[in-house]
């Protein structure tokens, strides 16, 4: 039975990976940092029906001795570093920590790797936002980065880092360049949440207005459900290598929240309200991505729709709060 190590599996990528790793046969261990809100903290893995699959062990991005204990006891044949500080807005306020757990984290887990000499296939969890600024008009592996938030840079560091470990010691180490891609396990905090969240409440009756920023963004979105097969279909591969995982339709905030509010027979224009407060102090305005190499060299593609990923958003958020309500 292959065993596969999880970091971030908490978060909605590490529990959409889990469900389809599980579905293959894998043993999946989870790396869990210990916070006061354990109790709550499985609850992705629970929406997804696996929680009482994967084993959870304590670790810590920022403690290298934990990782190199946790490889030791483990011994994973994949490692999918998913863990980080996520959240582009909080990475202003707290760029160190970002810069701690984001960057230096990946750093420490490949060098445990190195350490333990672990023959671990690593996948390091790369982003869109890298490009930041960009170069070109549509963004493949080739394309100048240039990133724009403190997330976005030590998301970078922790990407060269992953190339640098498989240049320089050999570690099958692939890194997925992946485009914004969102469910209803997103968290509240990101913009399509907040808005299938908005629609929900509105639609319910338990709100009038949706605040927003930026309305005039425009990110490729996909289902986060689709992109954690690209993960795994990545360290299949006979040799590492790093891959831009994308949609290729690139599409507004402005134009979201219509089709998010469309969905529940709703105006946007009646509820959306654009603060200035809310505004990045450095936006990335346009983001495309390229992914004609993974589509050949890994046969990938997404299934799901734009359309289909807000509708299933919405429904889950008319349930939660249909729930609450009556709870």
């Amino acid at each position: 039975m292959p065993v596969a190590l999880i970091t971030g599996i908490t978060g909605q990528d590490g529990a959409y990976l889990a469900r389809l790793l599980l579905g293959k046969g894998y043993r999946v261990v989870g790396l869990l940092r210990r916070s006061a809100s354990s109790d709550v903290i499985g609850e992705r893995l629970r929406w997804l029906g696996v929680l009482d699959q994967v084993e959870l062990v304590d670790g810590d991005l920022i403690d290298l001795a934990s990782l190199i204990r946790v490889l030791q006891k483990v011994r994973p044949d994949e490692i999918y570093n998913l863990a980080a500080q996520s959240f582009v807005a909080t990475s202003w306020h707290q760029p160190l920590l970002t810069s701690e757990v984001t960057g230096l984290g990946a750093a420490r887990m490949l060098e445990a790797i190195r350490i333990t000499e672990s023959a671990a296939r690593f996948y390091q969890a790369s982003s869109s936002e890298m490009y930041g600024l960009i170069q070109e008009p549509s963004q493949s592996e080739k394309t100048p980065f240039y990133p724009r938030s403190p997330y976005a840079v030590a998301k970078l560091y922790a990407h060269w880092m992953t190339v640098n470990y498989r240049e320089s010691f050999g570690l099958h180490a692939s890194s997925g360049i992946l485009f914004n891609h969102e469910s209803p396990l997103r968290g509240i905090e990101f913009v399509t949440r907040k808005i299938t969240d908005g629609v929900a409440r509105i639609k319910l009756g338990l709100a009038r207005d949706l605040s927003l920023g930026n309305l005039d963004a425009k990110r490729d979105w996909g289902h986060a459900r689709d992109y954690v097969h690209a993960m795994w279909l990545m360290l299949q591969q006979d040799k590492p290598d790093d891959y831009v995982i994308a949609t290729g339709r690139t599409t507004s905030i402005r134009e979201f929240c219509r089709i998010a509010f469309s969905y529940a027979g709703l105006n946007y224009e009646d509820h959306v309200v654009s603060r200035s407060d809310l505004l990045r102090p450095a936006e990335v305005d346009v983001l495309l991505g390229d992914a004609s190499k993974a589509r050949g060299a890994l046969g990938w593609q997404p299934e799901t729709s734009l359309e289909e990923m807000v509708a299933e958003m919405i429904e889950a958020d008319l349930v939660r709060h249909g729930a609450a309500r009556r709870g």
